[in-house]
C-alpha cells in the first residue's frame, strides 16, 4: 500500500513538472509572439503610410490678400500673406506666367468664406486644401505641394 501511495505520488510529481512545463513553453511562446508584434507588426504599419518628401520644395511668396469675407450681417476682413510651397523650379517659372490667374482665383476662394469659418483650424486647413486644388488646375507643369498662411487676420465690424 505504501509502495502505490509512493508510485502515486511520484506519477502526481512528474505530471505537476509536465503541466509546469507546458505552462513555460506557453508562456515563453506568448511573449515572443508580443514582442514580435510590437517590434515588427508596426514597422510594417509606418511602412504603409506615404513617405514624405525628404526635401523642401521651391518656397514663392505670392503677396498679401486682403479680402471682404462672404458674412451677411456684418462686414468682414480677412488679411492673409500666402507662400507657396511648389514641386521644382519650372513650376516656380510657370506661376510667375500665371501668377495674376492664381492671384484672382485665391481672392474669389477666401472671399467665398464667412469669417466664422476661417476663424477654426479646420476651416483654416479645408481653406488651404481648396487652394491647393484650385491653383494646381490652374497650373499644367507640376504644381503646388503645400500653401502656408504665413499671415491670416480676421476682423469684423
Amino acid at each position: 500500500m505504501a509502495e502505490e501511495v509512493k508510485e502515486a505520488r511520484e506519477e502526481k510529481k512528474g505530471k505537476s513538472k509536465l503541466i509546469f512545463i507546458v505552462a513555460f513553453l506557453l508562456i515563453l511562446l506568448a511573449g515572443g509572439g508580443g514582442v514580435y508584434f510590437f517590434l515588427f507588426a508596426k514597422k510594417d504599419k509606418k511602412e504603409e503610410k506615404a513617405p514624405l518628401p525628404s526635401h523642401v520644395g521651391v518656397m514663392m511668396e505670392i503677396g498679401t490678400f486682403t479680402v471682404n469675407l462672404a458674412d451677411k450681417d456684418v462686414d468682414a476682413y480677412a488679411r492673409v500673406s500666402i507662400t507657396l510651397e511648389l514641386s521644382d523650379e519650372k513650376v516656380r517659372q510657370e506661376v510667375e506666367k500665371r501668377l495674376p490667374i492664381i492671384k484672382d482665383a485665391i481672392i474669389d476662394v477666401i472671399s467665398s468664406k464667412t469669417s466664422s469659418f476661417v476663424k477654426t483650424p479646420e476651416g483654416r486647413e479645408n481653406l488651404r486644401l481648396e487652394l491647393i486644388k484650385r491653383i494646381n488646375t490652374i497650373l499644367f507643369e507640376g504644381g503646388v505641394r503645400n500653401i502656408y498662411f504665413t499671415e491670416f487676420v480676421v476682423q469684423t465690424t
